[in-house]
């Protein structure tokens, strides 16, 4: 039996919240601040849906390709089915025959990885073998404004009112967004910066914290 369960599984496990939305899309438009939070009525410069990285990335997810169609990283929701649904960017230089833990049903073959490479804003290209997530064991990063010592301002009917404008619009693409520790996370394939300087821009800083499912690795 299909349980069709939208789980987001970077956003669960990486960042810990319990109120996880996925969306499709997200950001302001009817320039509105949260409540106390300084917001600005005219933003900068919207940054583009397709930022690259500069160097090498390091993501998580599900590697899933159907048959007769381009194999894709999903970084952000996944249907719980099985096989399990899912859609992200494509990913380029896979070979399943070179990887192990994947699986394959009703003509579709996924598995869940740490892939690092590099990203041109709208393809993952792979530089290192893939490394399974039941394996994969990287340095903790400490997020300071998930520390409850460094709590936001905003209260949590403020930020589930940006969440739901948020998420209603679609200036930022964006996989997930939650509200925690009195910020609303938002989760992107890759941030060079220029998302967080809107929302900074927008709402004032320290409301809104955008984090990449692609994370940069030093050189």
């Amino acid at each position: 039996m299909n349980r069709d369960r939208a789980v987001t599984a970077l956003g669960a496990a990486l960042f810990g919240s319990a109120l996880v939305v996925a969306v499709s899309g997200c950001a302001g438009s009817a320039g509105q601040s949260a409540a106390g939070a300084g917001g600005i009525d005219a933003p900068g410069a919207i940054p583009a849906a397709d930022r690259p990285a500069p160097g090498p990335v390091v993501g998580q997810g599900t590697v899933l390709q159907k048959d007769g169609e381009e194999v894709v990283f999903c970084l952000g929701a996944v249907m719980e089915s099985y096989p399990p649904q899912c859609d992200g960017p494509e990913i380029s230089g896979w070979d399943w025959a070179e990887v192990e833990g994947a699986e394959s049903a009703s003509g579709v073959t996924w598995g869940t990885y740490a892939v690092q490479g590099t990203w041109d804003g709208t393809v993952f290209t792979v530089t290192h073998p893939p490394i399974m997530l039941a394996l994969y064991d990287p340095m903790p990063v400490m997020d300071p404004f998930q520390d409850p010592a460094n709590a936001g301002a905003s209260t949590d009917e403020e930020l589930a009112s940006l969440q739901e404008e948020l998420h209603n619009d679609d200036v930022v693409e964006a996989l997930s967004s939650w509200p925690e520790n009195g910020y609303l996370f938002v989760h992107v394939i890759y941030d060079d910066g220029s998302a967080q300087a809107y929302f900074d821009e927008r709402y004032g800083k320290d409301v809104v914290q955008v984090r990449s499912a692609l994370r940069d690795l030093e050189e």
